[in-house]
């Protein structure tokens, strides 16, 4: 196995290519066109303030999400610059985060389009039940039932929009990959050799998967709607916008807990929801996508690994 031991490492799949990150690098690995595999990195800023944010439990999911999105945007748009180019129009070669403002003021605004388009989304898929659920009251009175009742539109709601998109050929590639990428994880945290075929051996399914975040806003958004009026209707919608971020923070805290009791009987069933949800959000990949999956993994261990040595070079004994 390698050094890195019990890594903390998170991947995402995007257009033909998966990003891993680690401590100190994030890399994302995109097969082209002409089947090359090019790759894109960037260093993991040490932000104090951020630091200090990501301690506090219930608000470092949020943080973590808003992070997560502005790296995961830089890297979305590489890999889908690099696939839509022709071959041979422009050199593939390995890119650099530039420092050239203009284009940090681009991806700054793709950032925030990627963290408003989710906080969108998560309005819809959060107002449309309550509508929904408000409808059956002649049949599901009482605050109790209706918060069920609301909850299962809402299930409903996200597995049919998941089921819907993942029938385009786009989102199905993109599902292959986010299955590879996971299958590559749990290779790597087994102790076995990273190839392909141990790879496509081990399982495409995570407890550390974000797919299981999104379920989990919703058990989670259950228990805490309980807590909170829902008559007349205004005050429903008004206290479900501005419980979004309350909902998120503890989802997260639950996503994190699933993880670390995964090895604990009967504990570890408790993370069991999460995983159904990415028979959805994955498929079974192909050798092929396992490789640029592999070649993602295994340059950001090159990466970390040597980061390491540098800090350890650096220390004053």
């Amino acid at each position: 196995m390698s050094e890195v031991q019990k890594p903390v490492y998170g991947g995402q799949a995007v257009v033909e290519g998966v990003m891993f990150g680690g401590k100190h690098h994030t890399v994302t690995a995109v097969r082209r066109k002409d089947s090359t595999i090019v790759y894109y990195h960037l260093p993991r800023e040490s932000k104090p303030v951020v630091n200090r944010l990501k301690k506090i439990p219930f608000l470092r999911g949020i943080v973590s999400l808003i992070q997560s999105s502005a790296t995961g945007s830089k890297h979305l748009n590489f890999s889908t610059e690099q696939y839509e180019e022709e071959d041979g129009e422009k050199q593939a070669e390995t890119k650099e985060e530039t420092k050239d403002p203009s284009k940090l003021s681009l991806w700054l605004g793709v950032a925030v389009i990627g963290v408003l388009s989710f906080l969108f989304g998560k309005l819809l898929f959060t107002l449309i039940p309550v509508f929904l659920a408000k409808l059956t009251e002649p049949l599901f009175s009482g605050h109790t039932a209706q918060v069920l009742v609301e909850s299962l539109f809402k299930l409903i709601l996200l597995l049919v929009y998941i089921y819907v998109v993942s029938l385009t050929p786009l989102i199905k590639r993109v599902f292959q990959y986010h299955g590879a990428e996971h299958k590559v994880i749990n290779c790597f945290e087994s102790g076995k050799e990273l190839t392909v075929a141990n790879v496509q051996a081990s399982s495409r399914l995570h407890y550390r998967c974000g797919s299981s975040f999104i379920l989990f806003t919703v058990i989670v958004g259950m228990f805490v709607y309980l807590l909170v009026p829902i008559d007349p209707l205004w005050v429903r919608v008004v206290n479900r916008i501005l419980l979004i971020p309350v909902v998120l923070g503890i989802a997260f805290e639950v996503l994190q807990l699933t993880n670390k009791v995964r090895d604990t009987p009967i504990l570890r069933y408790l993370g069991y929801p999460g995983l159904w949800l990415q028979l959805l959000t994955t498929k079974a990949p192909t050798d092929d996508q396992v490789e640029v999956a592999l070649a993602s993994f295994k340059e950001l261990l090159r990466m970390e690994k040597e980061t390491e040595k540098g800090l350890e070079s650096d220390v004053i004994v």
